[in-house]
């Protein structure tokens, strides 16, 4: 892997995390108000800058194209529905490495089945490495001491709340979540390596799509979204800042490398993940995750070497 694609992956990771970390805190908040919020603020606050990419270069998005950027964005308004669904029931380190190694796993193997990619022995170490680590930080583990369980003042699916513990439904988003993350980072390889698609635009068309897709169901509830625009509005400018150009690093990295090498790498976000899930959320398991983080570090080590 080039230097350049490790930087902008190491910097998508950082910006990943912290995200998601904001989507956590606020989980009480509710999927669809939060996710339409940061979403929409998102595809505003990138705007200008998709519209000077538009100009400078003049993309053809006719046919094919259109039908990549109305599928990415379908495709986001599931996983963001999913993930922040899983907050709600689980931690920080448990629902987003889980999230992030099943996706990462799905979209290396489909990489290599679908889109015919074929890793050298030494990156498939790497490979091995990365998931493997972020199986065993999504084990669950005691919480830390002091620290609340969250239980979320409107759960996203009530029935499945009476019959599931919320331990189980947190891995079972996540593993959809994972699932939704796999689909996404094929379809929007193939649109950006292949079609030609300018990342901004593709992860642009992400957010407009989700915005409003969302706003008839966000806005059914005016005052609900008042009250979480008001109570976790540095949340929602943070994830509306940060998610975005996450993605878009990453994208651009994969306009020249493999999705079964990017995608694992990604997977560096769950170390700032249980780091941030540990030290402000106060999660449990701190020695395990991070023992289990360095395993991933040494992966993406071994795959940039591969």
């Amino acid at each position: 892997m080039s230097p350049t694609a490790i930087a902008l992956i190491l910097v998508a990771a950082v910006a990943h995390a912290c995200w998601n970390m904001f989507s956590k805190q606020a989980a009480s908040a509710g999927a669809v108000c939060f996710v339409w919020l940061f979403f929409t603020v998102g595809a505003a606050a990138y705007a200008p800058v998709t519209a000077i990419v538009w100009v400078l270069a003049r993309p053809r998005l006719a046919g094919l194209p259109l039908v990549f950027l109305a599928g990415t964005a379908v495709i986001h308004v599931a996983y963001a529905l999913l993930l922040q669904s899983g907050y709600q029931f689980g931690d920080l380190s448990v629902v987003y490495p889980i999230g992030r190694g099943s996706g990462a796993l799905l979209a290396a193997l489909a990489g290599v089945v679908l889109l015919g990619e074929r890793p050298g022995p030494v990156s498939v170490a790497g490979i091995v490495l990365v998931i493997g680590g972020v199986i065993v930080i999504g084990l669950p583990g005691r919480r830390a001491a002091g620290a609340a369980l969250a239980v979320p003042a409107e759960p996203a699916a009530p029935a499945l709340a009476r019959r599931f513990s919320p331990a189980v439904l947190g891995i079972s988003f996540a593993l959809l979540t994972g699932i939704s993350i796999a689909v996404y980072t094929l379809w929007d390889k193939y649109a950006v390596a292949t079609l030609q698609i300018p990342p901004v635009l593709e992860d642009w068309a992400a957010n407009l799509g989700v915005a409003v897709g969302l706003a008839p169901l966000a806005l059914r509830d005016r005052p609900r979204l008042a009250r979480v625009w008001r109570d976790w509005r540095r949340q929602v400018l943070g994830a509306a800042v940060l998610s975005p150009l996450a993605y878009i690093l990453v994208l651009t990295a994969m306009r020249f490398t493999a999705v079964a090498i990017t995608a694992p790498c990604r997977e560096i976000s769950v170390l700032f993940g249980v780091l941030l899930g540990r030290r402000l959320l106060g999660e449990g398991a701190a020695v395990r995750r991070l023992a289990a983080a360095a395993a991933i570090v040494a992966g993406i080590i071994v795959i940039a070497v591969g």
